[in-house]
């Protein structure tokens, strides 16, 4: 399988692959023949508190955001864009359905893997193995740091952090959404950002 029979292209999956570590053009034609091509409505949901979805999800365009529902409310946790790879933690590691849900902001283009076969890819595959470390490594470092920014900075400089470390999604996400990640009303991010 070649890059010329993926219909959308994986010019920035690669890229952003290739920003935690080296990926060879043999790992990455191994990987080209485990992806299926996957497209995703605005607001459609990708994974799904209480199921298995059996598969992770490449973007190649668009983005999503993760979030639990709690007593009703969402609770976003994360954000993703192009080039990165969105999937159930409970599923990959503990083989339990999904806690929280995992949402299309957006139109989306991209590919799904079978769990199965990218458990293959990472055991397997030493540069693999390396970049699926790098990836949890930064989203550890991520988690940490909204955690700490959340309990120690006052709202405003929880934005302004937010903005120097994600502006591509402060351009794309809804206000609600951005809100409901810094643990702050959408009242509060709408008067600091009218502030600026």
């Amino acid at each position: 399988m070649t890059t010329e029979s993926l219909p959308y292209g994986t010019e920035n999956i690669m890229r952003y692959m290739r920003g935690f570590c080296q990926i060879s053009d043999e790992s990455e034609r191994q990987l080209y023949s485990y992806l299926k091509p996957c497209k995703f409505a605005k607001r459609q949901l990708l994974v799904e508190e209480g199921r298995l979805s059996n598969a992770a999800f490449f973007i190649e365009h668009g983005m999503t955001r993760s979030y639990w529902l709690v007593d009703g409310m969402q609770i976003t946790t994360s954000f993703s864009t192009e080039g990165a790879i969105v999937f159930s933690m409970d599923e990959i590691y503990y083989g339990k359905p999904s806690e929280e849900y995992v949402q299309a902001v957006e139109p989306l283009e991209g590919y799904s893997i079978d769990t199965s076969d990218l458990r293959h890819l990472v055991s397997e595959n030493m540069e693999f193995a390396r970049w699926w470390s790098a990836i949890h490594q930064y989203e550890y470092r991520r988690l940490h740091r909204s955690h700490k920014e959340r309990l120690t900075l006052p709202a405003r400089e929880r934005y302004e952090a937010f903005q120097a470390q994600f502006p591509e999604v402060c351009r794309r996400a809804l206000r609600s959404h951005i809100a409901s990640y810094l643990g702050i009303t959408l009242a509060t991010l709408s008067r600091l950002g009218s502030k600026k």
